[in-house]
């Protein structure tokens, strides 16, 4: 199974199953005209407990393998995984976190069309923002430079005020400086 099949096949499960859901990570990125290898998707959802059981059954049905994470990371509002083992794609499924800006993050999600898939995108501030947050937390600085090339690509489209407010309100700020490159 390919990315793009892989991905369809997430998406129409979630959609299925009544979870909403939202791209995020390296597609989110290249959705947004930065490109990225990578070999995995990492994808946000908001289930209710019955939605995610629903899910979790139909991947398990098509002979995925689905992480026994899964049925504990609504309650914990964790991440699981997913994988297609003939492959090696991974699907990292990541809980919507209740925090203030998740919450935001989630209500501005767009959808879009990626590989012939209809689905949700977090927009390319929140993007630039889930990248920072991710080098604050000690990943690498290939996600500031993530964060730059979303910056670069999308320019006067980006909302600044937006983006200065969240880096505030999650201490990435000089981060953020960092990808605009000042």
């Amino acid at each position: 199974m390919s990315a793009p099949d892989l991905l369809r096949r997430v998406v129409t499960a979630l959609d299925q199953a009544g979870v909403p859901h939202m791209l995020v990570g390296s597609f989110a990125s290249m959705s947004h005209g930065a490109p990225r290898a990578t070999q995995d998707i990492d994808i946000v959802i908001d289930p209710t407990s019955d939605a995610l059981a629903r899910f979790v059954a139909s991947l398990e049905a098509d002979g995925l393998y689905v992480s026994p994470s899964a049925r504990d990371a609504l309650s914990s509002r964790d991440q699981f995984n997913l994988i297609d083992s003939t492959t090696g794609w991974k699907v990292d499924l990541i809980v919507r976190k209740d925090r203030p800006f998740s919450v935001t993050e989630f209500e501005r999600r767009t959808p879009v069309r990626v590989f012939d898939v209809d689905l949700f995108v977090a927009t390319a501030e929140d993007t630039v923002l889930a990248k920072l947050e991710w080098a604050a937390m000690g990943g690498s600085d290939r996600q500031v430079a993530d964060a730059a090339t979303v910056l670069e690509v999308r320019g006067d489209e980006i909302d600044d005020q937006y983006l200065d407010h969240w880096a505030a309100e999650l201490g990435v700020t000089e981060l953020l400086e960092r990808a605009r490159g000042r």
